[in-house]
């Protein structure tokens, strides 16, 4: 089963915006509660989407230069980016079916 790549300041910009298809990229932190809420629900996702969309973790501890680049002020923050630009954004925690809705969207 697929799961989400840990992406660096240093690694970012290949990982993600050079990739192909949509990445989501889940911006978190380890002292996060919510983040830690939302992890499972992107690690599944990233089964189901295996081969249609690339999933990244960005550890904003870290990886500050990343996190401020994109105004990422709090997390999680989830960010899809579609051929290098970031397209949608959810920060805090939702359900599995409004992310899931969200990825269908930038997929067709």
């Amino acid at each position: 089963m697929a799961k989400p790549v840990e992406v660096t300041d240093n690694d970012f910009e290949t990982q993600v915006l050079e990739a192909q298809g949509p990445v989501l990229v889940d911006f978190w932190a380890p002292w996060c509660g919510p983040c830690r809420m939302v992890a499972p629900i992107v690690e599944e996702l990233a089964g189901e989407y295996d081969g249609k969309v690339t999933f990244a973790k960005v550890n904003t501890d870290n990886n500050p230069n990343t996190a401020v680049k994109y105004g990422i002020r709090s997390i999680p923050t989830l960010l899809l980016f579609k051929d290098g630009e970031a397209v949608d954004q959810v920060i805090g925690f939702r359900p599995k079916e409004d992310l899931k809705k969200r990825l269908d969207s930038a997929l067709s």
